[in-house]
């Protein structure tokens, strides 16, 4: 998985998808830099959440058990490891299972994985797992997802499968559907509308593109911008345990 946004964390950072080699930023709404809030009793996102690179959620395909479309994003991912997490940083994962988020009418899959690394992988191999070694964090998850947004004025969250969380077979099938609408995507099969497809690396991509070509800007080193206090006021959901 590509970590987009480090645990404990508030600033919502995500792979650019309309931009040449999809680089990481952190998203705008309205002009303002965009952040999650803190729904008691969550600091920021309460995992290393980021994404598998050449994945797709197809929008033009409505899933058969969720009766909802792809929601137009790479494949999320919540890594579960003690370790936190760095933006950019590429960590192999052991998958353990999914939850499917309705979010605004459309699938937004969250895998629940773990750093191969971490001390408690060996142990963890499937969702049951996950209760059994890490009690509570599934039920966390699902309350994060379903409350995250009530902050900013939106409904709350819902889920397919009643919230419940697919097992890692599950988990497997909808990351190989998500690959292979990337691959169509990447091969023209697909059109990307607003979607960048240049890259530097695939071979049998129509897009891809000689680095030396490629006009990035040099790396600059500057200061972190200044955050406004408001974005470390907390908020009580009322019924968020429910």
């Amino acid at each position: 998985m590509i970590v987009e946004i480090p645990r404990w964390t508030n600033a919502k950072q995500e792979i650019s998808k309309d931009e040449p080699m999809n680089p990481i930023k952190q998203d705008t709404k309205k002009g303002k830099l965009r952040f999650v809030r803190n729904c008691f009793p969550h600091k920021g996102y309460i995992w290393n959440y980021g994404a598998f690179g050449q994945t797709w959620e197809d929008p033009s395909a409505t899933h058969p058990e969720t009766k909802a479309k792809g929601d137009n994003d790479p494949l999320d991912v919540c890594e579960i490891g003690e370790a936190v997490g760095k933006v950019g940083e590429v960590k192999q994962v052991k998958v353990l299972g999914v939850m499917a988020l309705l979010d605004e009418g459309e699938t937004d899959w969250k895998i629940i994985a773990i750093d191969v690394n971490d001390p408690l992988a060996p142990r963890l191999n499937d969702i049951e797992d996950v209760e059994r070694h890490l009690p509570g964090l599934l039920r966390a998850t699902n309350e994060w997802f379903r409350i995250y947004k009530i902050p900013d004025g939106k409904p709350e969250n819902q889920f397919a499968f009643s919230g419940e969380c697919k097992n890692r077979k599950y988990a497997m099938e909808v990351i190989r559907e998500c690959a292979e609408a990337w691959e169509r995507l990447i091969t023209g099969k697909t059109k990307p509308g607003e979607i960048s497809l240049t890259n530097t690396t695939v071979p049998h991509s129509n897009d891809r593109t000689d680095p030396s070509k490629l006009n990035i800007g040099k790396h600059e080193d500057k200061a972190p911008a200044p955050i406004d206090p408001s974005i470390d006021k907390w908020f009580y959901i009322s019924g968020a345990s429910a």
